[in-house]
């Protein structure tokens, strides 16, 4: 049996983080072709089997590995190393219950649910996605154990593997059932009418129609089996790797305590985090529902007003009245995939942070205690305020850049990019410090605060977007107001509780000035490079981010901002700080 391997809080955030970036580039290279492949209308069915698949498998996830990974890092630092293999034996045990009770939810709903929006064939991707709930519940038992003993490379690993059979099997199944189907039905047609999918069609556009449906359901067929692999690969990595415990070390701990007692704590632990899941997720489809509503409200109390804020890019993309709604709808959509991506990746600081900080409060070591927290807080606020600052200073060119083809949308796009940059530090530090308090036990916190930022946020969407003059830029300023109140009381109470003084400057103050650098160098290098013909369009918009990258790590060597503990926790982290020491660039 091998000993476990054992990994810094920000090398295992590393590891987490690097998974995550190939995650979304895998993930990237799977949604475009399969876009194009089966058109718009056909990825229709694919996204309607994710809109009711999402929710579930977010309440059946929610607080499972979490609620693993925090007791296993207790009752290792306890030295109750017999307690840890019971917890994983009986979480596998629980979430086998709760992965199969997910899956057949799922599809139970699945007829009703299509019936409901009015798509009757989406439950054939629906049924195929089903599976997924009860492989991740068995995957999230594996991950939680092996984070709680701080090592996040099976998590990663696995991660890695379901998106590339996702991209693999799903992209390639799809290409030859869609192309081999479409040449079956060119070949064998009489007179343009065949019996195809359980209907008789009687054009290729009917054709399509029909087989639009089972082409969405094989394309989510290497979700399906992508989790499954992944599954797989955690199954037979604890198979060869073991427990991870010595023999010493398991002979020197204590009996283990009964099954019942530790299904009772991880039920206790997860149950509050599975309620935050629940408001979170109900809370997003009522904030869906009033931007929709209350846009709506806008159109039809203030078309015109709408209509001279909007006339050239309602011109340009041939918007009639009864779809301005929908179009400034899908606007805020289109930017909303980079709202969330640094919060993506910050994510995986708070879930290397659980076991870490378990322990050290375990233990009752202040100073471990003050170093992590300062630790993630810093590291959220270096990627968050850079990338966010860079967002708003080059919002209308980067949205040029990923949308070629919806320049005349950016007139309204780039002003809301420019609100969710500015604000990106809070939605990338609202998780992190989630999952420091819930590894100090206050679990029952997020739950109050997530409840509070919703009733505010929704609020103020009926305020702001019902207003013709604000319109669907109210959506970003309730959203920063949310978060904005959920950090306030969640970061008072987590160092409240933890009783930690953190460094202001070292933290905040600055990551802002060399982030603010980041952005003004950005903005004006970029105003430089488009007076040149030759450098203008990409290569303007790219420049102007490497420079403003570049001025970035210059002036957190200026003013010292990497510091000592944070570059000690990297791998060969010491050898590291002793060089930076040496020239004086650590703070």
């Amino acid at each position: 049996m091998e000993e476990r391997k054992k990994q810094s809080f920000l090398t295992g955030a590393g590891v987490l983080a690097i998974a995550t970036i190939l995650v979304k580039i895998i993930g990237a290279l799977y949604k475009i072709p399969l876009t194009n492949l089966m058109t718009t209308e056909g990825y229709a069915f694919f996204t309607g089997a994710y809109a009711v698949y999402n929710p579930l498998y977010a309440i059946s996830m929610a607080g499972l590995p979490v609620a693993v990974s925090k007791l296993v890092s207790q009752n290792v630092q306890a030295g109750r190393m017999r307690d840890a293999q019971s917890l994983f034996r009986v979480s596998r045990r629980l979430f086998l219950f709760v992965g199969l009770a997910g899956t057949l939810l799922l599809a139970a709903l699945a007829i009703p649910y299509s019936n409901f929006v009015k798509s009757p064939m989406n439950y054939v991707s629906i049924l195929v996605v089903a599976p997924c709930i009860l492989f991740c519940c068995q995957m999230s038992s594996f991950r939680g154990y092996y984070e709680g003993l701080k090592n996040m490379t099976p998590t990663g690993v696995s991660q890695v593997i379901e998106a590339a059979i996702k991209l693999v099997v799903g992209l390639a199944a799809t290409y030859v059932f869609f192309n081999r189907s479409l040449a079956n039905y060119q070949a064998n047609n009489v007179g343009g009418e065949m019996h195809a999918f359980g209907l008789d069609v009687h054009s290729e556009a009917e054709f399509l129609a029909a087989m639009y449906p089972y082409s969405a359901a094989v394309a989510i067929s290497g979700v399906t089996l992508g989790s499954m692999v992944g599954l797989l690969y955690l199954f037979i990595h604890y198979k060869r790797k073991g427990f991870g415990f010595t023999r010493e070390e398991l002979v020197n701990s204590p009996a283990p305590q009964s099954d019942k007692v530790l299904r009772g704590q991880i039920i206790r632990f997860a149950a509050p985090v599975a309620l935050t899941s629940v408001i979170l997720n109900l809370s997003n489809m009522i904030d869906d529902l009033t931007i929709r509503t209350r846009l709506s409200h806008a159109v039809d109390v203030g078309m015109d007003v709408i209509k001279g804020l909007y006339a050239g890019p309602l011109a340009a993309a041939g918007t009639l009245d009864t779809g301005i709604k929908d179009f400034l709808y899908g606007a805020h959509g289109s930017v909303l995939n980079l709202k969330n991506l640094i919060p993506t990746i910050t994510l995986t600081l708070g879930i290397s942070a659980i076991p870490v900080l378990s322990a050290a409060w375990e233990k009752k070591d202040k100073r471990e205690i003050k170093t992590t927290i300062e630790s993630a807080l810093r590291i959220c606020m270096m990627l968050a305020l850079p990338a966010g600052f860079g967002m708003a200073a080059l919002a209308e060119p980067i949205l040029k850049l990923l949308y070629p083809g919806e320049a005349h949308v950016t007139p309204i796009t780039a002003p809301l990019l420019v609100v969710y940059g500015l604000c990106m530090f809070l939605f990338s530090t609202t998780s992190p410090i989630t999952n420091m308090l819930q590894a100090v036990g206050r679990t029952d916190v997020p739950v109050k605060t997530i409840a509070i930022g919703s009733v505010i946020k929704i609020a103020m969407n009926f305020l702001l977007i019902g207003n013709p003059e604000i319109n669907i830029h109210g959506a970003p300023i309730s959203t920063a107001v949310m978060y904005a109140v959920m950090i306030t009381i969640n970061l008072t109470m987590l160092l409240r509780v933890t009783k930690t003084r953190i460094n202001f400057v070292s933290v905040f103050l600055k990551p802002f000035v060399c982030a603010a650098v980041c952005g003004f160098s950005a903005f004006f290098s970029y105003g430089i490079f488009m007076r040149f013909h030759v450098l203008q369009g990409t290569l303007a918009t790219v420049g102007a981010i490497c420079v403003g990258g570049l001025f970035y790590v210059i002036m957190l060597f200026l003013v010292k901002g990497i510091a000592k503990d944070d570059v000690e926790m990297l791998p060969k982290g010491e050898k590291i700080a002793k060089v930076l020491a040496k020239y004086q660039l650590l703070g």
